[in-house]
């Protein structure tokens, strides 16, 4: 059974229907802010403090429950960003954002940024390692923030070169759940932690599907709410044929999808239209 609400640093969301309602729980719409020149699908657009803040104000303006921050691309083939230079990046960013009434999460693996980030005021740590390292275990164990532990095969620079699984649904599982008992184990609690499959991490376009059709299961069993990013990606355009800044069409349709298998986490570069296909959807799935 999923936590009644996922503990995100200074904010609470509920995980379940209020009053066990039979409605759908509306999932949280988390709004992608990347500061990257070299970002797969908006890189170098809001690299620029000024234009990430305004970036992020149109966000909240358009609906967003969570604004994400990367500072290091995590596209097939990356090559991984100094230290210093994603400091620099992200966190001057998490101190202008941190009042701005919405969490901030920030999307990185090295434990001296997770440390930095914290200080400086975020509420999240979207770690695509999945807490590996006992070093970030340690930076966040005694915090409150909330976690998004998230499977990746191999690294950005090598994933896509030939991912490969017996069971992609069981081995995904099983990867989240000893990274999640390790976190439990180190003093995290429950209620701070979701889960991410990793779509476009180490995974073919087959892959990835399965995926999508086994939300529930994977969410089910791990008793955790499913953070699902798959807005923009490859297995879209390999899916519609469409190129990176056409594939917000499909980006939806995957969102609801992923909506319907359950999820409570969607990760989105399109804020407004993802707000409004969900409000469209629980109205007609209203009871």
């Amino acid at each position: 059974m999923l936590p009644t609400f996922f503990e995100c640093g200074r904010f609470r969301f509920p995980m379940k229907p209020v009053n066990n309602a039979s409605t759908m729980c509306k999932p949280l719409i988390m709004g992608i802010l990347n500061i990257t020149p070299d970002s797969f699908s908006d890189g170098g657009k809001f690299s620029s403090l000024d234009h990430a803040i305004s970036h992020a104000e149109q966000m909240i303006e358009d609906g967003v429950d969570i604004i994400d921050i990367g500072g290091e691309s995590t596209r097939p083939g990356a090559v991984a960003l100094p230290l210093d230079e994603e400091l620099k990046r992200v966190i001057p960013l998490v101190y202008a954002l941190r009042d701005c009434g919405k969490p901030i999460s920030v999307d990185t693996y090295k434990p001296e940024v997770m440390r930095e980030a914290i200080i400086a005021g975020a509420d999240m740590i979207n770690d695509i390692r999945g807490f590996a390292s006992s070093q970030a275990r340690e930076v966040i164990a005694d915090s409150d923030v909330g976690l998004c532990v998230m499977h990746m095969q191999q690294s950005p620079e090598t994933m896509q070169q030939r991912p490969s699984y017996a069971n992609v649904t069981a081995e995904v599982i099983a990867f989240l759940r000893e990274r999640c008992d390790q976190l439990l184990s180190s003093g995290v609690e429950k209620n701070r932690l979701s889960i991410d499959p990793g779509f476009g991490f180490g995974k073919t376009l087959e892959h990835n599907i399965e995926l999508l059709q086994h939300i529930r299961l994977i969410q089910d069993e791990l008793e955790l709410p499913v953070l699902a990013g798959m807005s923009r990606k490859t297995m879209i355009g390999a899916i519609t044929g469409k190129p990176v800044e056409r594939r917000m069409a499909g980006s939806l349709a995957a969102a609801l999808m992923a909506m319907s298998q359950g999820a409570r986490i969607l990760r989105v570069h399109d804020v407004a239209e993802t707000v409004d296909a969900v409000r469209v959807w629980q109205a007609v799935n209203a009871t």
